[in-house]
């Protein structure tokens, strides 16, 4: 397993060296002077040319892109265009904002959207099954913009119980956190439903009722822990996404976070940021599709067989 671990680690490499040579040539090509957004219109053209090359602009974009990898590794990721504030502190400060939005938008969609599938598919066809559906098809429906304005005119203008925007408190990412988490608890419900229908027939299921097993038993212990594989891949999916900065959700309740740095930087070309951004991005789905392999071991024990008996070949050779 520590083998299989550390050859994923270094499959990161050329992900992320690819990831900013492509960012790299796209900022290239788009329009845009940064030396003009730095110094503003009112500079002449010997202090933009000054900047260009203070800034390295004018040299090729295989030379840029190795200096900034160079960089990088050192832990300089550059300097913001817009703020003119280190890059890696830029996101580190922001980053919190979204790791609780994720992480709690994730579990209330696992909360919700786990055992309704499982209720879901044990009562297939009922009255209830054909709810859970219903809610689930709406849900999925529903752009997320706009639930997300549904739910601060309801709760926040009407009602006057939570907070619209900000990041006062924990009282602020209740509502972010329902909206960003329904289109994820509609997908949760209808694979763990769809899973669970598939395992439920097969014939170790019906063996197990057979010798009399409490239909807990059966249910949790036997066909949940067998449908779960698909399940957690689609939660590290949206977990990954989530991390990585919820565009919409950010900007709608004014939450500082990496979708909204994203998006700002975007606006402005503001290279550094981009690049920076979206290398992180890169490195965190990366992460969290290396741990939903890793989970898949403990879930299913007859992967880590496999790795087991992967690792005694290469020994006995």
């Amino acid at each position: 397993m520590l083998r299989y671990i550390f050859r994923r680690l270094l499959m990161l490499i050329p992900v992320v060296l690819g990831v900013a040579l492509f960012i790299f040539a796209v900022m290239d090509f788009t329009p845009g002077d940064p030396a003009v957004m730095i110094l503003g219109e009112g500079a002449t053209e010997a202090e933009y040319a000054a900047l260009r090359a203070e800034l390295g602009l004018n040299d090729p974009l295989l030379l840029r892109y190795g200096r900034y990898i160079l960089n990088a590794l050192k832990g300089d990721f550059g300097v913001s265009y817009r703020t003119q504030i280190p890059v890696f502190q830029e996101i580190a400060a922001r980053l919190p904002y979204t790791a609780v939005l994720a992480i709690v938008s994730t579990l209330i969609a696992v909360t919700i959207g786990l055992p309704v599938g499982v209720f879901s598919a044990v009562k297939q066809y009922s009255l209830s099954d054909n709810f859970a559906l219903g809610c689930a098809l709406l849900m999925t429906s529903m752009p997320t913009f706009w639930l997300a304005m549904m739910l601060v005119l309801y709760f926040s203008l009407k009602l006057k119980w939570l907070p619209a925007m900000g990041v006062k408190d924990w009282t602020n990412f209740i509502l972010p956190a329902i909206a960003n988490a329904s289109a994820t608890t509609a997908s949760l419900l209808r694979m763990t439903r769809s899973t669970m229908l598939e395992v439920i027939r097969q014939d170790y299921i019906r063996t197990a009722r057979a010798k009399g097993a409490k239909e807990s038993t059966v249910i949790f212990g036997h066909a949940l822990r067998n449908a779960l594989l698909p399940v957690v891949t689609l939660i590290g999916v949206n977990f990954g996404a989530a991390l990585s900065g919820t565009i919409v959700i950010e900007q709608v309740f004014a939450i500082p976070g990496l979708g909204q740095l994203m998006v700002n930087a975007i606006r402005t070309k503001d290279t550094p940021m981009i690049i920076a951004s979206l290398l992180f991005t890169a490195i965190i789905a990366s992460l969290v599709n290396l741990l939903v392999d890793i989970l898949y071991a403990y879930i299913d024990p007859r992967l880590k067989a496999k790795f087991s008996v992967i690792k005694r070949k290469k020994v006995s050779a």
